[in-house]
């Protein structure tokens, strides 16, 4: 049971960025700009992260597709985390950590299930 409420509500978190980044919002694409992040692959990363969150849901019913989305979702976090990092934007890492926290506990628990 624990596995399903975590795995719902990092879906749900992930699913919120991927809303974020798709529709512009100013907190989310501006800091991306500062980092380098050209806006041709904003729609391409709220992409990831929708089938992403999708693909976790999945899980629920089909073990291997969570984590397989788990682990794409955890490679896509780690990415922003480094991406931030060499931005020097020191201040603001801990955005994708809070993302990236919940996705490794549902993968964990998954792969543990």
């Amino acid at each position: 049971m624990v596995h399903v409420i975590v795995t719902v509500l990092a879906a749900a978190w992930v699913a919120f960025s991927a809303y974020a980044i798709l529709t512009r919002a100013a907190w989310v694409v501006e800091p991306l700009a500062s980092y380098g992040v050209p806006s041709s692959w904003w729609p391409w990363l709220g992409a990831a992260k929708a089938a992403g969150a999708a693909g976790l849901l999945a899980g629920l019913f089909v073990p291997v597709i969570g984590i397989l989305a788990g682990i794409g979702l955890v490679l896509y976090f780690v990415g922003a985390v480094v991406t931030v990092l060499r931005a020097r934007s020191y201040a603001t890492v801990a955005y994708p950590i809070l993302y990236l926290v919940p996705v490794v506990a549902a993968l964990a628990l998954g792969v543990a299930a």
